[in-house]
């Protein structure tokens, strides 16, 4: 019989950056129903943040990513939306690219991601704060 489980994860401030939140996602859905077949659907509640799946193996993918992003949407742009300081409209372009969600299959209760793959917190803003997912867990 299908089921929904619904929590919010409340994560910790960190800096500007991607930083893999996996084992915290995993945690969270221990705290769920177990599902034998399912979806995860993670949300961020944030507009200058994001999430991504990305390669959760070699440290210097973060890093990357990070410095591509930056790249694509640089602070110097002559943004008009500046009122909340010079990361915050580049925060919002980089969370638009890369987007407010991501689900992942559940399989005998884990999360059925690949061998090299991980869930980031995408942290646009150089002071972001606490953020907030939401998970939606639906299956049998």
């Amino acid at each position: 019989m299908m089921a929904w489980h619904q929590t919010e994860l409340r994560l910790a401030p960190r800096r500007r950056g991607f930083h893999l939140v996996t084992a915290e996602i995993e945690a969270a859905l221990r705290g769920m129903p177990r599902f034998t077949v399912g979806l995860l659907h993670v949300f961020i509640r944030h507009t200058s943040a994001s999430l991504s799946i990305n390669e959760n193996a070699d440290p210097d993918v973060p890093r990357d990513l990070e410095m591509a992003f930056n790249a694509i949407a640089p602070e110097d742009f002559p943004h008009v939306h500046t009122m909340e300081g010079p990361d915050d409209m580049p925060a919002h372009v980089k969370a638009s690219l890369l987007g407010s969600s991501v689900t992942v299959p559940i399989g005998d209760g884990r999360l059925l991601l690949g061998t090299w793959q991980g869930i980031y917190l995408c942290e646009h803003r150089n002071h972001g704060g606490p953020r907030s997912l939401v998970l939606t867990a639906c299956g049998e």
